[in-house]
């Protein structure tokens, strides 16, 4: 008890202690301590979460005899409820090929990764990947190799040296990510993942709600879902709801429900929650116009900050302060100005890279936006 104590005044001393904050939702808002804030911290990239036609149109369609509030255990003992066989179906028929549920994103990481991956092969990963994907790869037995973030001339460096010295090796990238607000190349990863025999697997966790016509990620924004062997989709940011599902093959799916731990061995989840994801995805693919909203906005505010240390091109915006200091005082203003963002720094990015992360929603407007900008100014 002494050593924890020890190494969390150590954290406090240094500015880097966390604390769980009671947060009031209100749409685009939230609301602290008594006080209202525009909310930058957001991953409800549609806005769907305070869509109250959404949630009123959904209760009064829900039957409530059609299902019961808890899954009361695993899918593979009595867990497997007709609304996540529905829900399957309907994914695998958005992808055109089969698709597997999982509670999570985490989940879905932790689990498929050590499923797929022995000890003759090697994992090649983007060197920005999610904690998620990082836990999971540490599962697996098999040799892993960074790659430098957003590099294939590095990415293919690494596939050719490895040539002929594994059973299989896999390529493990985000197409969104999340700290940089960039987006991965998946037209050239797959020309390099063809050439050298490997196998893709992509977290589309930032992408799903947002890219391509249908909101259905940049894989089948690009056609290439046919071509990527695992793609794997969170639930619980633009979709306002929980879980994830991986597109694979039928092979891969049977392989991953007979071997998967985090499949086999967690309570399902319960159906109510899994009949609200099933209409949101229902919705999410005819929100069009919400897709150029938010692409608008972006644009609004990029443009703005186009003076200021930002990365990627995407509906993240990180502002690079540097040092944390720095960073923190950035925060602290725009608080003051009711702006809700909070300061990114070492460990969850690299020491000396502190930054203030902007995300967007569609359902903020532009006078919003304008309000954001003139936070960071005051």
């Amino acid at each position: 008890m002494t050593k924890m104590l020890d190494r969390l005044h150590e954290l406090e001393e240094k500015g880097l202690l966390r604390s769980l904050k009671l947060l009031r939702q209100d749409g685009v808002y939230i609301e602290y301590q008594g006080k209202r804030y525009l909310n930058l911290s957001s991953n409800d990239y549609l806005g769907i979460s305070g869509i109250k036609d959404f949630q009123r149109e959904f209760f009064e369609k829900l039957d409530l005899n059609c299902f019961v509030m808890g899954a009361l255990s695993s899918r593979l003992l009595t867990g497997n409820d007709a609304a996540v066989e529905n829900l399957e179906n309907y994914l695998s028929k958005l992808y055109g090929k089969e698709c597997l549920v999982y509670n999570s994103g985490y989940h879905a990481n932790v689990g498929i990764l050590p499923t797929l991956a022995e000890k003759s092969d090697l994992i090649v990963a983007d060197r920005l990947v999610h904690a998620s994907i990082i836990d999971g790869i540490k599962l697996c037995a098999c040799e892993m190799r960074r790659y430098k973030h957003n590099d294939y001339n590095d990415l293919e460096r690494i596939l050719e040296q490895s040539a002929g010295k594994y059973k299989s090796v896999y390529i493990v990238t985000e197409s969104v990510f999340s700290m940089d607000g960039d987006v991965a190349n998946l037209d050239r990863i797959v020309e390099l993942k063809d050439k050298y025999c490997a196998k893709l697997y992509v977290d589309e966790a930032h992408a799903f709600g947002v890219a391509g016509e249908q909101g259905l990620g940049c894989a089948h924004h690009r056609q290439l879902v046919h071509r990527i062997e695992y793609i794997v989709c969170t639930l619980g940011k633009a979709a306002a709801s929980e879980g994830a599902f991986v597109v694979c093959d039928s092979v891969a799916k049977q392989w991953l429900i007979n071997k998967s731990r985090t499949l086999i061995f967690t309570t399902a989840t319960p159906p109510v929650n899994i009949l609200w994801t099933h209409f949101v995805i229902e919705k999410i693919v005819k929100m069009k116009s919400e897709r150029e909203h938010l692409r608008q906005i972006t644009k609004r505010l990029r443009d703005k900050l186009a003076g200021y240390n930002i990365l990627g091109d995407t509906h993240i915006i990180p502002i690079v302060t540097g040092e944390n200091d720095k960073c923190i005082r950035l925060a602290e203003r725009m608080q003051s100005k009711g702006i809700w963002v909070t300061p990114i720094r070492y460990p969850s990015v690299p020491a000396g890279q502190a930054r203030i992360r902007l995300s967007l929603t569609a359902a903020m407007s532009n006078e919003q936006i304008d309000s954001v900008y003139e936070s960071i100014l005051a």
